[in-house]
């Protein structure tokens, strides 16, 4: 292989393994000013957005286009007042909607202007409740998504799914294909301790810190920018052409249930 050749090889394998990057500067409800980091990797068909709250509290977002799976992995900073010392790790999977979300390959064209300027989102999403009841086996995850063991791995009691999402990702007609049917991904996830504690109302923000025993947490995260579509634009002869990306804010509560209070010291049911 000439130098010439090398250098070709050198710089496919460089595109190919180096995602493509934004740094998005933007302030969330309460005035924070919050920096947001995108990647976009086409060779996995992933993006991940991940973030730093005023509070410390970590949030990373991975997108997984082929699986039509989206997980947010929190890792909340340890209360050592309240006897924790270490931080506490958790993972929710939901199916991802392709409309609500700019394709990886749109992302990966995006290149960066200015990363010190503020943005602020063109529309707001709004809330949506996520009611989560099923804990998912880190050593059978792969079925969902090939990302999530070694995302979540710091949470393997604590990574959540839904049943909903669960028969929506089974009748994909891509997982039918290769055939994996609702009976084996199933195998993936069992009922998460405390559902029924959750389910009837006993919320983990109006007990004590002292209290013990199951109950249903709640935990808000938002988004306060992300590229949810594009723009389209006509020339002179009418022919549309994209001209710029839509940015959107979108908030989620998750509701999921804990086997002990002490794993949802942050809720606050008086907050709400």
């Amino acid at each position: 292989m000439g130098p010439a050749a090398a250098v070709v090889l050198l710089w496919a394998c460089f595109v190919r393994l180096t995602p493509a990057q934004l740094i998005i500067n933007v302030r969330n409800a309460g005035g924070d000013l919050l920096r947001e980091r995108l990647l976009a990797n086409t060779s996995d068909e992933t993006i991940t957005l991940e973030f730093q709250r005023a509070d410390g509290t970590h949030v990373t977002q991975l997108i997984d286009f082929r699986a039509e799976v989206q997980v947010f992995r929190v890792v909340v900073l340890a209360e050592e007042e309240q006897g924790h010392r270490e931080p506490q790790v958790l993972c929710f999977l939901i199916r991802f909607n392709r409309l609500g979300f700019i394709s990886v390959d749109a992302m990966s064209k995006l290149r960066q202007r200015n990363p010190l300027a503020e943005r602020e989102p063109e529309d707001d999403r709004g809330r949506e409740l996520v009611q989560l009841d099923l804990s998912v086996d880190l050593s059978r995850a792969g079925l969902i998504s090939p990302h999530v063991a070694t995302l979540c791995a710091d949470a393997p009691q604590a990574t959540f799914a839904r049943q909903g999402d669960m028969q929506a990702w089974a009748a994909s007609p891509a997982r039918q294909a290769s055939g994996q049917d609702q009976l084996l991904l199933a195998t993936a996830v069992r009922p998460a301790p405390g559902t029924t504690e959750a389910a009837a109302g006993l919320r983990c923000g109006a007990l004590s810190h002292t209290a013990s025993g199951p109950c249903g947490c709640h935990l808000q995260l938002c988004v306060a920018w992300f590229p949810c579509g594009l723009k389209w634009c006509r020339d002179a002869r009418r022919a549309a052409f994209r001209c710029g990306i839509r940015s959107c804010r979108k908030c989620r509560e998750f509701r999921f249930p804990v086997t002990d209070r002490m794993q949802c010291l942050w809720d606050d049911a008086s907050a709400s």
